[in-house]
């Protein structure tokens, strides 16, 4: 064997230590861990994790990038209130997401769905091309093998939301993806538990056939309509009954 691999293997475990520790320390500053307490220093956190201070300074460098942390002269590290967060970081909402359930989270995501996606399904209307149609038509189609339980219906439904962003053909929107991504996991899981079936497909293939019909209206109302059906159940859910 050559010694390419060795070679290869520092960078490679550096970053692996690296985004770790990102993930151990952020986790724990959003679940509360660190409320109330004095921030440890780089040299307490690299003992505590058993890592080496540069891999403790970049993640520290990171986290302070997504609005977790500050760090500041004579001042050392401290944790940011949540209001300083960066809540589009993918990070910052998987970690949010996977503390204690809320309900009240998740209806503010669904709130910015409906500020967003029915625009960006309206716009898809007038501008997506035939390979855009093509995609949200794949995942409808991937829905409705879902529904045979011949595909993922999580993975399913996030593609068919993803497929109708990028038709937008606006940048904006499309990066929106990532976002969405993340947090349908938890929004999709939610709704189908509660209605104890998966999403309506019919439902989605009026947005499909608005987009592929060059409709922006009721490309926009039928997107919206996803969306508030998902809002009104949040509304009538009892908070307890996200849980398990």
């Amino acid at each position: 064997m050559s010694g390419l691999g060795i070679e290869d293997a520092g960078p490679q475990l550096g970053r692996n230590l690296t985004y770790g520790m990102l993930d151990a320390i952020g986790r724990a500053i959003v679940v509360g861990d660190y409320d109330g307490a004095t921030f440890p220093t780089e040299a307490e956190l690299a003992k505590q994790h058993g890592v080496s201070r540069s891999v403790t300074r970049e993640a520290v460098k990171m986290l302070t990038a997504k609005g977790l942390l500050s760090a500041r002269p004579r001042q050392g590290t401290t944790v940011q209130p949540t209001t300083s967060w960066n809540l589009f970081d993918t990070d910052v909402l998987r970690w949010l997401l996977e503390r204690q359930f809320s309900i009240d989270l998740l209806r503010q995501f669904n709130e910015l769905r409906v500020a967003i996606e029915p625009e960006a399904a309206a716009l898809a209307a007038r501008v997506a091309t035939a390979d855009d149609i093509e995609r949200v038509n794949a995942g409808l189609k991937r829905m409705e093998r879902a529904e045979r339980g011949e595909d993922d219906t999580l993975e399913s439904d996030i593609a068919f939301h993803i497929a109708v962003l990028r038709a937008s053909r606006n940048p904006f929107y499309a990066q929106f993806r990532d976002v969405v991504s993340t947090a349908l996991r938890t929004s999709i899981r939610f709704t189908n538990r509660v209605k104890g079936r998966t999403a309506n497909v019919a439902d989605h293939a009026a947005v499909r056939d608005a987009i592929a019909g060059g409709n922006p209206d009721k490309a926009r109302k039928a997107m919206r309509s996803l969306i508030s059906d998902v809002l009104d159940l949040i509304d009538t859910a009892k908070p307890d009954g996200a849980a398990g």
